[in-house]
């Protein structure tokens, strides 16, 4: 009998799970042992898991913008100040008045496209490092709101706030949002040939070029993308908090949580691997960690270290298993 027909060599291989499916266990664990270890169940209920999934969207939704840009090869270190500028405009534009809504939406939206776009043309066509660009452009956004606006000011209509506080049969609208853009952003990414096109110019710029693909109008998306994404997630906050905030993008530090959440999710920084579903899951991991962490009642500085020595080890982890990449 031939060795290459062996029955043993052509039986198939057991495969191992999906990344996102091994993070959103692993979250359940450590959210349904946290809260059955301290014996606080009513975190097991509808409304503490309904007040989980709410704490997913502001981070949720900047790392779903993230995921575009790594994706490429990317990065946007950015998000956290135009989360903060959005904010105040939102709440300067509207100032308490329901018929100033829709043009506080339009214009944060316009801004945070603009700033996408700046991003995009400064790392695809002007060749400067995407660190280095977003990180600068971050801080004049930054510099400019710590120079015009010392305190919290402006006020989002009472209408906008059901952004935040209001929702369907207990759901609260904002998680609503964040499953609707996850579920696009799955769409794009895989069913689509800009999706398909976005991950040959993360895997192998070179050959994407080669075949054809304009890679910087793809590079130049991912950061409008990724700035659309930090508007929406503005606006979420401005509604929540009720004003304008200049603080709260840099307070929340979502650039680097951001970051963090779309790794442990199983995208690679080198680009070409991953996908918005594992982002989601990972938002879900530090959000159920952060819940842990309450129930406990774990110090806040005690919090950044353990959750800095989690994304350490889900980097390592996936370096191991991605041999060639970088992650």
């Amino acid at each position: 009998m031939s060795i290459v027909n062996s029955p043993s060599l052509n039986r198939s291989r057991p495969t191992s799970l999906p990344v996102p499916a091994v993070i959103l266990g692993l979250a359940a664990i450590i959210y349904f042992g946290a809260a059955i270890m301290t014996g606080q169940l009513s975190q097991l209920t509808f409304e503490g898991l309904a007040g989980l999934l709410q704490r997913t969207v502001a981070l949720g939704i900047v790392a779903l913008g993230q995921t575009f840009t790594i994706l490429v090869g990317s990065i946007d270190l950015s998000v956290a100040a135009l989360i903060s500028l959005v904010a105040v405009l939102a709440g300067y534009i509207m100032q308490g008045d329901p018929g100033m809504i829709a043009p506080a939406i339009f214009l944060c939206m316009v801004v945070s496209f603009v700033v996408g776009a700046i991003n995009g043309l400064l790392v695809a066509y002007w060749g400067i490092n995407p660190l280095i660009a977003t990180l600068g452009s971050g801080l004049i956004i930054q510099g400019g709101l710590s120079a015009g606006f010392t305190h919290m000011g402006g006020s989002v209509a009472p209408r906008f706030q059901a952004f935040a506080y209001s929702g369907l049969l207990g759901v609260p609208y904002s998680v609503l949002m964040f499953a609707a853009l996850t579920l696009g952003g799955w769409f794009v990414l895989t069913k689509t040939r800009f999706g398909a096109n976005l991950y040959a110019v993360g895997g192998n710029p070179d050959g994407a070029r080669l075949v054809g693909l304009r890679t910087e109008r793809f590079v130049l998306s991912a950061h409008i993308f990724a700035s659309l994404a930090a508007g929406i997630a503005g606006l979420y906050l401005a509604a929540r908090l009720q004003s304008g905030t200049p603080w709260i993008g840099r307070d929340g530090i979502y650039d680097l949580e951001s970051i963090a959440t779309v790794v442990i999710g199983g995208t690679i920084l080198a680009g070409g691997k991953g996908g918005v579903v594992g982002t989601a899951a990972g938002v879900l991991l530090f959000a159920s960690l952060d819940a842990s962490f309450n129930m406990f009642g774990v110090d806040a500085f005690l919090k950044q270290v353990l959750r800095g020595g989690i994304v350490i080890t889900a980097v390592g982890v996936y370096a191991v298993r991605n041999r060639g990449h970088v992650a």
